[in-house]
């Protein structure tokens, strides 16, 4: 079974803005570039009240009259976003560049899906604007650079909810995206008794259409996630006020799996989820996914033969790792037997924990890991402070544990 999951991925697409009104935007030039960004500031408020009336006339309204085939993009859109339970939606103009009768202008769209959102998701858009008759309109609308496409550009949306989770898809019929909420409802509770503390207790779920429109999402190329059943999305660390992860699902690699292996997926990416405010530029890979895949994995009667096939061939090959396995071997670019050894080791080190220790421990370790000023020294404070050892004495039980485990 091959399942994978990236843990800060697209980071500085999911920042977390406040609700308040948009500051004033830095614009290019004199006065007519700051006359400009106020009255695209008014077209953009109209918009995106617009959009949360479901007023689709409004929202026309806003679109350059000369731009039919934008006309026709937006009216698809709106018409896609039908099913999403938005309660948030608004433009933070952050660059406006003036030309004559046209501008050029950086903003985040900032929106929130009601129930899931504790604070807007704010992802970079590039928009183009042209004044008629001292009116701005749209002209052009896409992501910017370091942002993606959002998947209602990709067709229209189906909205299932489930007890825990909401699944938003394209191109999917509602029989798999219920099956998808239901395999999501299950993940929920099992990371809650693993995870003792806050967190949201939710997950939104995002399935696109194949894995082309999965690699749109993620704003990377498609090929890299082929045979990855699932992404999780979100920015690490802070206090909590973050927006709901999202967890991307591959259509192709997750429809391979069976009831189990989905099981397995969506526990390890809500695990991600419950887990983003604890973890930080400090936490090591191994210990983010080790610890995921430790959830998912957790109470089931699976041999370590059987979670961890790759590294045991390893072992009797006489290969078995000297060392945790660093950040690079999660690479999904890389060799995927490599990727399946540094998961696998990676849920031993973290077995080898709850075993040793003791499972409150463990999240104890993470917590602590996660806390520290950086990655310099993070691992070896919290094993001198939570479990009383030391990163060597703990990679030598782990290789151990390892040869015994897989021997």
């Amino acid at each position: 079974m091959r399942r994978r999951a990236v843990l800060p991925l697209l980071a500085g697409a999911l920042l977390a803005p406040g609700c308040t009104a948009p500051a004033p935007a830095p614009a290019s030039g004199p006065g007519p570039a700051r006359t400009a960004a106020d009255g695209i500031r008014r077209t953009l408020d109209r918009r995106a009240a617009a959009v949360l009336d479901r007023d689709e006339a409004a929202c026309l309204a806003a679109v350059d009259p000369a731009a039919p085939a934008l006309r026709a993009t937006a009216r698809a859109e709106f018409r896609n976003l039908a099913e999403v339970p938005l309660d948030a939606w608004a433009y933070h103009l952050t660059e406006v560049r003036r030309s004559g009768a046209r501008a050029s202008v950086r903003a985040e769209l900032r929106y929130r899906l009601a129930g899931h959102d504790g604070v807007p998701l704010a992802t970079p858009r590039a928009l183009e604007l042209t004044e008629r008759a001292g009116r701005w309109y749209v002209s052009a609308d896409r992501p910017a650079p370091g942002g993606a496409a959002q998947l209602w550009e990709q067709g229209a949306v189906r909205a299932v909810h489930g007890t825990h989770a909401l699944v938003l898809g394209v191109g999917q019929d509602e029989a798999r995206l219920r099956a998808i909420a239901a395999t999501a409802d299950r993940a929920v509770p099992a990371v809650d008794a693993a995870w003792p503390g806050r967190w949201a207790r939710r997950v939104v779920l995002l399935v696109p259409e194949d894995l082309t429109a999965m690699g749109g999402l993620l704003g990377a190329p498609a090929a890299g996630y082929r045979g990855i059943a699932a992404v999780t999305t979100g920015e690490t660390g802070g206090s909590g006020a973050s927006p709901a992860d999202r967890v991307v699902v591959n259509p192709e690699a997750y429809g391979e799996l069976g009831a189990h292996g989905r099981e397995i997926v969506l526990t390890h990416e809500t695990t991600h989820v419950a887990t983003r405010t604890a973890t930080s530029a400090a936490t090591p890979s191994w210990l983010s996914e080790g610890f995921a895949d430790w959830v998912a994995y957790r109470g089931s009667a699976l041999s370590a033969a059987r979670i961890a096939p790759e590294l045991r061939g390893a072992v009797r090959r006489g290969e078995a790792p000297a060392a945790l396995p660093a950040d690079e071997d999660f690479a999904f670019a890389g060799d995927a037997d490599r990727l399946a050894r540094a998961y696998e080791g990676a849920w031993l080190a973290c077995e080898l924990i709850a075993a040793e220790w003791g499972e409150e421990m463990l999240t104890a370790f993470y917590r602590a890991v996660g806390a520290h000023q950086g990655r310099a020294g993070a691992v070896e404070k919290a094993a001198r402070d939570v479990l009383s050892t030391t990163p060597e004495r703990l990679t030598e039980l782990w290789r151990d544990r390892v040869r015994r485990r897989l021997g």
